[in-house]
Order: structure tokens, then sequence, then C-alpha cells
């Protein structure tokens, strides 16, 4: 695991490595969020890149982040948090009040319990739709085939829909993966992209990714 000295330079190192592969695309490197994914890791690891002045963040489990943040957020306000795991219906209500934006919107259900959530609590986090871009049953994501339906159910139902997350299958070239959630964005009017992790970010940013969810590669590899 990364110690706490090492983490600001890991963080300039990986906003380095963004910049220049945005420069090489031609695009701006302001229009990429990296998430730092903070799952397993204790407040005390995630403080060093709050203070370097990181505010973006991403948790798997809502129950572990209602253990770490609260206080955190006390400390730095300004923090967005990312739930990027597999969401249960029955914790939308509280992923609703604890995140800025939901990363794993994959079927109706989750989207209806997610809509009540937000009417009730007049909250409306980003929704990232996923999608299973690889057809693997053992992962999260609509299919490629139910994505339109799902698009209309959460459009329909008002659910603040910021773009589309995938995690291609490992540990083939993810390159055409991006590209083919890239094309699925375009063809349905989606602009937000949520792929790429640390062995593949700079791929996803070539290829139009909007947020990029890095650990091992900031924090270390997990125990």
């Amino acid at each position: 695991m990364t110690s706490d000295d090492q983490l600001p330079d890991h963080l300039s190192a990986i906003r380095a490595r963004i910049a220049h592969t945005a420069r090489i695309a031609r695009r701006e490197a302001a229009d990429i969020t990296l998430i730092a994914v903070s799952k397993t890791h204790p407040a005390e690891a995630i403080r060093p890149l709050l203070v370097a002045g990181h505010r973006d963040f991403g948790e798997n489990r809502v129950q572990e982040a209602q253990a770490k943040w609260p206080a955190l957020r006390e400390a730095f306000p300004d923090t967005r948090l990312h739930l990027i795991g597999q969401l249960q219906s029955n914790k939308a209500a509280e992923a609703v009040a604890l995140a800025d934006a939901i990363h794993a919107v994959d079927r109706p259900s989750l989207v209806t319990a997610l809509a009540r959530a937000m009417d009730a609590s007049g909250r409306r986090p980003d929704c990232f739709v996923q999608v299973n871009i690889g057809e693997e049953p053992q992962k999260g994501g609509c299919a490629i085939a139910d994505l339109p339906a799902l698009l209309a159910t959460a459009r329909a139902a008002d659910l603040p829909v910021a773009g589309l997350m995938c995690i291609p299958p490992a540990p083939v070239e993810a390159a055409p993966y991006f590209a083919l959630l890239a094309k699925i964005a375009r063809d349905h009017g989606v602009t937000g992209l949520s792929m790429g992790m640390s062995d593949d970010f700079e791929t996803a940013v070539m290829l139009g990714a909007t947020h990029v969810r890095v650990g091992s590669a900031l924090f270390g590899a997990r125990a």
C-alpha cells in the first residue's frame, strides 16, 4: 500500500498522464474527472489526497461509505462521492442521500427505487447506466440490447442520466470495448463515459472517457 507521503506524488503523476493523453487526443484535461477509488481504504489513507486538493472519490459499498465519509466531508465539504459498485434497490435511499453520482444503474427496478428516493429527498445525484459491454454473465450491467429500453425508463422517471459506464473483460485489450461504449453513447445522445481504471485509463481517455476510476495506481494494491 502507498504511504501517506507518496500519495500526493502518485496523484500528480496520474494527473500528468491524463493531461498528456488528453493533449494527444486533442481533448481538454479539465473535461476528464479522475475518481480516486478509495474502497477498502480507511479515512486516514484518504485524507492526504484531500489535503492535496483532490475531491472526487469512489466507493463500492454504501455501508462502507457511510462509515468513512460524513467525518471527512465535514472537513472537506466540497468533496464529490461516486458510488461505483453494484447497488441493491433497498439501498437506493441511502445511496441518494450520500452520493453525488451513481455509476451502476443497470435495471428497471433500481431506476424505480432511485427515482422514488430522489423525489422524496430532493437530491438528484448524476446517474450512469452500466452496460455489460463484454456480455459477461458474472458482471453487472444491462445487456447492450436492453439499453434503449432502460434509458427510456430512466428518462421517463426523470433520473439525471449523465452517461454510460462499463468494465471491459479482463485480461483482453480494453480499447475495442471503450470504443463500442463511446459509439453506443453517441447513438443514444449520451455524453458522459465512465470507463477506464488503473491499467487502462489512458486508453479510455484516448477514446473519450469523461470519468476514469483509478484505485491501485494511486493507493497501491489492496490487501
